[in-house]
C-alpha cells in the first residue's frame, strides 16, 4: 500500500547515489594508478590485476593444510553433508531467482521501491540504503571470516582429495577485501574423482554456513543475554518544524521524564503525554538536560489521497470548535462523533482552513472477501466507525476487536465510504494467519490513515529489535522467534525491515547511536556497554555476510561453486542414463540453466523500470 512520506529526519547520513558517485570516481583514479604500475613493472610478482582488482598469491600455508586434512573420513563426511545443502539451497536459489524476476515483470509500479534499486546489490555501507557506515567495522570483519573460512574450506578438501594447491591469496578492491581464491592446480584437478571434485566446490558454502550457524547461537545467546533496554522512550526521529524539533529533541535521544515523571520506556510515554495537562511540557532527555516544549497536535504521516485529506506537517489546532493541542485532547473531542470539523493549518504555511472528517480505522476492501460481500466493489478507501457496537477511532482499535472473533461469527460494521455512511451485517471467514475471524480488508495504520502526535516524535522499537535477536522483548512475529532458524531468517532481514515497511526502522547492529538505547547487564556486564555492542556487532554482521556468502555461491551459474557442483551433479546423473552421454550434453543443461539464472537476475533489477518505462 502506497503511505505518504512520514516526514521524519532520522539521524544524518550521506544519501546514497551521492556517495556511490564519489566511490567510483575514487576507484577510477585507483585503477588508473594501478594499471600504471603494472605497466612501469613496479608491482611484485606475488600480486597480480584483473581490472581494479589486485590478486595477492602465496604458497604458504600448505602445509598447515596438509595437517590439517589428515581425518580425512572425518572431512569427506563433513563436505557430504554440505554437498546435500548446497544442492537444496541451490535449486531454492535457482526457484526464488525465477520467481522473483516474474514479480518483478507483473508488479512494474514497484520500480522505485528501495528495495529493488540496483545499488542495493552492493554490499558497501553508505552507498546501500540498508547498510550505514556506522556499520562498516562489523561489515569488513565479517566478510574477512566469510573468505577466510570459505577458501579455506577448498584448500582443505583439495588437500583431503589429494589436490594439488598452486596458490592462495586474496582479492582486494582498493582497501576492501571482495574474495579470497585457491587455486587448484588443472592436473592433479581434472584427476580426481567427480565425488571428490564436488565435494571440493561444496566445502566453501558448508563452512559459511557452519559460521552462520555459530555466530548466531553465540548472538543470541550469551551476548544478546547481556544486552537489556535503557529506561525511557526511544526517539528514533523527530518530524520537521515539530514541537520537539523545535526544543532540540534529536534522534537517539531517550526522553527519560515528564514534568519530573520517568518515563520507563515507549508504552509509557503516551501515557505520561496523556496524564500531563497544558500546551506546555518539561521534557527530560537521556536522565540529563530538561528542555521545554509547546505542544501542537502535528500530522506526522498520512497515506496519500487519504479519507481526511490532511498532509503530513498539517497542525490540528481544533475540532468542532473546540482548540487542542494533544493527541488525548483530540480524541475527547472527538468523543462518539463519527464526522467533525477539524480546523488545521496546513504545512505549506496557507491560510488556517475548515475540513469534515470521518474518524475511524481506515482500511482498503479486499475483492471477494467477507466485507465486499456486503458493500459491494469499490476502490475507495473506507473508514469504519463501529464494529460489533463498538465506537472505533483508529484502526489498533479495531484490531484489538477482530482479535476476540472467531470464525464464523456474525458482526455489525458502520462506516463511510467517500461521504456515504453505510452500516452492514458481515459474516467473518476463517482468519489465514490467527485462529481469530476474518473481515477482509487490508489497513491504513492510524486514525482515519493519520498518525497524529503531541510532540512530534517516531519511537524507535527498541525492545522489539532486542527480542527478534533473542533478548527480553516482545515482537510482533509471534512462534516465528520461537526457534532458532525463525530467529535466524528474521536476523537476515532486519537491515531491510525498514526499507521495505515491515517495521518502522532498520537495524544494522547496536551502533549508528541506537546504543543510547541499550545498556550492558548480566554475564559480560562488568565489560562495560563498548565491549558488549562491539561483541554484538562484529557476531551480527558475521552471521549474515556468510550466510550471504553462502546463498550467493550456491547460485547454479559459473564461475559460482553452485555452478561447478550443478556441471559435476549434471555430469553424474547424465552418466547414469542409457544414453552415450558427452561433454556437450552436460554443457547444454549448465548453460542454459547459467543463462536464466542471469536473465532472471537482471531481470530482477532493471525488468520493472523496462516494463513501466
Amino acid at each position: 500500500m502506497d503511505h505518504g512520506s512520514l516526514g521524519f529526519v532520522s539521524p544524518p547520513a550521506i544519501y546514497g547515489s551521492e556517495l556511490l558517485t564519489w566511490v567510483l570516481i575514487g576507484l577510477l583514479c585507483y585503477w588508473a594508478a594501478i594499471v600504471g604500475l603494472r605497466n612501469a613493472g613496479r608491482l611484485p610478482d606475488y600480486v597480480g590485476t584483473q581490472g581494479p582488482i589486485l590478486t595477492l598469491h602465496t604458497k604458504r600455508g600448505r602445509a598447515l593444510l596438509d595437517r590439517l586434512a589428515r581425518p580425512k573420513r572425518f572431512w569427506r563426511a563433513w563436505s557430504n553433508l554440505g554437498v546435500g545443502i548446497a544442492l537444496v539451497v541451490m535449486i531454492g536459489m535457482f526457484v526464488f531467482l525465477l520467481q522473483a524476476a516474474i514479480t518483478a515483470l507483473s508488479t512494474p509500479e514497484m520500480a522505485t521501491s528501495a528495495v529493488r534499486q540496483p545499488r542495493n546489490v552492493l554490499v558497501i555501507p553508505g552507498v546501500n540504503d540498508f547498510l550505514p557506515l556506522s556499520a562498516t567495522p562489523g561489515i569488513v570483519f565479517g566478510l574477512l571470516v566469510g573468505l577466510v573460512v570459505h577458501e579455506g574450506g577448498h584448500g582443505l578438501l583439495c588437500r583431503v582429495e589429494d589436490i594439488d594447491i598452486d596458490s592462495m591469496g586474496i582479492a582486494m578492491l582498493a582497501v576492501l577485501p571482495v574474495s579470497a581464491f585457491v587455486e587448484p592446480d588443472q592436473e592433479s584437478s581434472k584427476s580426481a574423482s567427480r565425488g571428490g571434485q564436488t565435494r571440493m566446490f561444496a566445502a566453501g558454502v558448508t563452512n559459511n554456513f557452519a559460521i552462520t550457524l555459530l555466530a548466531f547461537a553465540l548472538l543470541f545467546g550469551p551476548v544478546v543475554g547481556s544486552i537489556g533496554v535503557a529506561s525511557g522512550a526511544a526517539v528514533g526521529g523527530v518530524a520537521s518544524d515539530s514541537p520537539a524539533a523545535d526544543a532540540g529533541i534529536e534522534p537517539n535521544d531517550r526522553i527519560t521524564a515528564i514534568n519530573g515523571t520517568a518515563v520507563e520506556g515507549n508504552d509509557d510515554l503516551a501515557d505520561r503525554l496523556e496524564a500531563t495537562s497544558g500546551e506546555q511540557i518539561a521534557i527530560e532527555l537521556n536522565g540529563e538536560e530538561t528542555e521545554t516544549v509547546d505542544r501542537s497536535l502535528l500530522v506526522t504521516a498520512a497515506i496519500d489521497d487519504g479519507p481526511t485529506g490532511l498532509s503530513t506537517g498539517d497542525e490540528i489546532r481544533a475540532v468542532d470548535g473546540q482548540t487542542i493541542a494533544t493527541e488525548r485532547g483530540f480524541f475527547d473531542a472527538v468523543g462518539e462523533n463519527e464526522r467533525v470539523n477539524l480546523t488545521i493549518d496546513p504545512a505549506d504555511g496557507g491560510d488556517r482552513i475548515e475540513r469534515e472528517v470521518t474518524v475511524g480505522a481506515a482500511v482498503s476492501v479486499v475483492e471477494d472477501e467477507p466485507l465486499e460481500a456486503e458493500t459491494g466493489p469499490t476502490d475507495e478507501t473506507m473508514v469504519i466507525t463501529r464494529f460489533d457496537g463498538e465506537r472505533v477511532h483508529s484502526y489498533a482499535e479495531l484490531a484489538d476487536l477482530l482479535e476476540d472473533t472467531e470464525p464464523g461469527q456474525e458482526v455489525a460494521v458502520a462506516g463511510y465510504i467517500g461521504d456515504e455512511r453505510g452500516s452492514y451485517e458481515v459474516t467473518l471467514d476463517e482468519h489465514p494467519r490467527s485462529d481469530s475471524g476474518f473481515l477482509g480488508i487490508q489497513p491504513y495504520q492510524g486514525t482515519s490513515g493519520v498518525a497524529v502526535s503531541d510532540i512530534g516524535v517516531q519511537l524507535y522499537p527498541a525492545d522489539e529489535y532486542l527480542g527478534l535477536l533473542g533478548g527480553d522483548g516482545d515482537t510482533r512475529f509471534g512462534p516465528i522467534t520461537d526457534t532458532f532458524l525463525g530467529k535466524v531468517g528474521l536476523a537476515i532481514l532486519l537491515p531491510v525491515m525498514g526499507v521495505s515497511g515491515a517495521l518502522p526502522f532498520n537495524f544494522a547492529g547496536f551502533t549508528g547511536g541506537i546504543q543510547n538505547f541499550y545498556e550492558a547487564q548480566g554475564l559480560l556486564g562488568a565489560f562495560g556497554d563498548g565491549t558488549v555492542f562491539l561483541l554484538a556487532n562484529l557476531l551480527f554482521w558475521t552471521g549474515w555476510i556468510n550466510l550471504q556468502l553462502g546463498f550467493f555461491n550456491c547460485i547454479p551459474a559459473f564461475p559460482l561453486d553452485g555452478g561447478h557442483i550443478l556441471r559435476t551433479s549434471t555430469e553424474a546423473i547424465i552418466s547414469r542414463l542409457p544414453i552415450e552421454a558427452t561433454r556437450g550434453m552436460v554443457r547444454v543443461v549448465t548453460t542454459t540453466v547459467g543463462v536464466t539464472m542471469l536473465v532472471s537476475f537482471l531481470l530482477l533489477l532493471f525488468g520493472p523500470q523496462l516494463v513501466s518505462g
